[in-house]
């Protein structure tokens, strides 16, 4: 045996796409790229200039971008440590670059087998289901010269993924006057439909759910590194379309009164919806959940998003190497923590619908449609 017969493979892919949301890089790119996010939704014009507003609080860039070049960095470094040989590239649904345009590119220059990393941790339509729309679409148009496609399974339980948070979490606390002592650990994440939410529990457990599991680990680690139980809750932000439309609750804001009216007085506001800083914590909490907490008199400090943590970055290339082993027909392990399963490689056949029993015949990848 060679020396590079012991290093780790990622045969059979020929490259790692980061497959992401997208956003805007100028005040002119706001609205352009606002009207490509809520196409098809009916969404009028005046709400669209109302959510450019947030961004025009940061000159019209979104922070996104910049936070996906500092991850393709990091796991292209990390691939590097290990010593394999992974090309990463880099693909948007809603805005420069445009998969489709990474795909294409990718493809003339010889690859043929793709995996997919979508920067969403949790399954529901939005995390999940409308990225294996995308890729679909994204196939169809290129054609025979297409690549072939796998999507990395939903990674809210994977080990490094939990423990970045709860990094984060102590680092925030460090800032409290007696740290988490006394302390709320108040999780967030992105609302979504009540019907999104009960399709994504269709055939797994569903998204409120996953995050509940989350909440729960890093509940027991805080207890056990810190010598009793703390206080938490999980609450929502970023709801967007028709007020009439439920979405889960309760808000963020509403919230922090609630905990107000309970006796809280100490915050950490853990945003373990989202792997970086996008527009959602950017103004949604570092701007309005903080104004809230200062204007009822809470000590409160946002804990930060797992970026690229090293154990968030490592967590993610031994998903990679263990997916590529499955499909060099070894046998694995999922590593996961928590009280839910890793779940499957494919997509369960109508899994993470917008509506439950809604049949599009939209087309996706990394499962079926129906």
């Amino acid at each position: 045996m060679t020396a590079s017969d012991s290093l780790p493979s990622a045969a059979p892919y020929d490259a790692l796409l980061i497959c992401s949301f997208g956003g805007p890089n100028h005040t002119d790119d706001v609205i352009p790229f606002l009207k490509n996010v809520t196409r098809g939704k009916g969404i009028p014009e005046e709400r669209l200039a109302e959510v450019g507003e947030h961004y025009h609080h940061f000159d019209g860039r979104s922070p996104i971008n910049e936070q996906n070049l500092e991850l393709l960095d990091a796991v292209r470094a990390e691939l590097g440590r290990r010593g394999v040989a992974l090309p990463v590239i880099w693909g948007n649904r809603n805005w420069h670059p445009y998969t489709v345009d990474t795909l294409r590119d990718a493809s003339a220059f010889g690859a043929r087998r793709i995996l997919t990393l979508v920067t969403s941790a949790y399954a529901s339509y939005s995390g999940s289901r409308q990225y294996r729309e995308h890729l679909a679409a994204a196939v169809a148009e290129l054609g025979e010269d297409a690549p072939r496609i796998d999507v990395l399974r939903p990674f809210f339980n994977d080990p490094g993924f939990v423990t970045a948070n709860l990094e984060a979490i102590e680092e925030a606390a460090a800032q409290l006057d007696g740290g988490l002592d006394g302390a709320h650990v108040l999780y967030v994440t992105h609302s979504i439909p009540h019907t999104m939410q009960d399709a994504s529990a269709v055939t797994g457990p569903g998204y409120r759910e996953q995050h509940e599991d989350v909440r729960a680990t890093i509940d027991a680690a805080l207890a056990e590194r810190h010598g009793a139980p703390l206080g938490s809750s999980l609450a929502y932000c970023s709801r967007s379309g028709d007020p009439r439309t439920p979405w889960l609750e309760p808000d963020v804001n509403d919230h922090i009164e609630a905990l107000v009216a309970q006796g809280v007085r100490k915050l950490v506001i853990a945003p373990i919806g989202f792997i970086s800083d996008h527009m959602e914590v950017a103004f949604d909490l570092d701007v309005e959940a903080m104004e809230t907490a200062e204007e009822h008199g809470v000590q409160a400090v946002r804990a930060g998003t797992v970026g690229v943590r090293h154990s968030f970055v490592s967590g993610l290339v031994d998903m990679i190497l263990e997916r590529a082993a499955r499909e060099r027909g070894e046998e694995t392990v999922p590593r996961t923590v928590g009280a839910l399963p890793a779940f499957p490689d494919e997509a369960p056949a109508g899994s993470c619908r917008m509506r439950h029993g809604e049949v599009t015949g939209i087309p996706v990848l990394a499962g079926t449609a129906d």
